[in-house]
């Protein structure tokens, strides 16, 4: 007796079928895999994420130990400038002795007026 196309449909469903299986069994191992990866992925991200924060704060804590220096050079340098118009002031002084009283007596004066003006 020859095979009925019955027979023929129903091995080919069942071959279908087993394929069908397969290509579930394939999908699930690939979903595995790729979640896998990710999750590896995952890992050397947040490895490079904290690598690049502590470098962040290491040269964040290198700029902060700086800046006592550079504060220092600024410090040192505004000093240099009050000494040199002390320095200046102490030669024009020297040099016009009068206007230097007169000038002084003036902002004295205006001084002693606004200060009193403000207590009214």
């Amino acid at each position: 007796m020859s095979p009925t196309s019955t027979d023929a449909m129903k091995a080919n469903l069942g071959e279908a079928g087993t394929h069908l299986k397969q290509a579930a069994a394939d999908a699930g191992e690939a979903i595995r895999g790729a979640a896998g990866a990710a999750g590896d992925e995952l890992k050397i991200g947040r490895a490079n994420v904290k690598a690049d924060l502590a470098d962040g704060a290491l040269a964040g804590i290198a700029a902060a130990e700086h800046a006592g220096g550079a504060a220092r050079e600024q410090v040192d340098v505004l000093m240099d400038k009050g000494r040199d118009l002390i320095e200046s002031a102490a030669d024009l002084v020297r040099e016009r002795p009068l206007a230097s009283f007169g000038v002084a007596f003036a902002a004295g004066f205006i001084i002693a007026k606004l200060a009193r003006g403000s207590d009214k």
